[in-house]
């Protein structure tokens, strides 16, 4: 299977201008332009690899890593290094923990206002209130 770099951007759910960005950022190898003026003349392609390694970079990104450390954990794919991949994964889940942590607080306080919305007490809506600007 070979793809151009459209078919690799749809077959990543991205787009074109997306997989070259990734090419100058080194998290995409840029194929070499054949020789020739057939069919396939100058036109790079694409494998199936480049396909994994795209979706890869698609989800790592999803689960909030950087592009940086999505970088790193690429690199360490070729040494094997687990210990330090394993570092930068339970860095993610401390950072996602404090955000669930966080988001938890803010989902009970807008919980609360929208009760006290709903009361039909009288006067200003809470909800309003509480993003008024002091």
């Amino acid at each position: 299977m070979t793809l151009t770099i459209a078919g690799l951007a749809r077959d990543g759910d991205v787009g074109v201008e997306t997989v070259r960005y990734y090419q100058r950022r080194g998290l995409l190898d840029t194929p070499d332009r054949p020789e020739g003026s057939g069919s396939g003349g100058g036109i790079r392609r694409y494998g199936i690899e480049d396909v994994r390694r795209l979706r890869f970079i698609r989800s790592a990104q999803a689960a909030g890593f950087t592009l940086d450390q999505i970088g790193e954990l690429l690199a360490l794919d070729a040494t094997d290094d687990r210990a330090r991949a394993r570092q930068l994964a339970d860095a993610r889940i401390a950072a996602l923990d404090a955000q669930i942590k966080s988001l938890s607080r803010v989902r009970a306080s807008l919980h609360r206002l929208a009760s006290e919305c709903g009361s039909g007490s009288e006067g200003p809506c809470p909800i309003l209130s509480a993003f008024e600007p002091d």
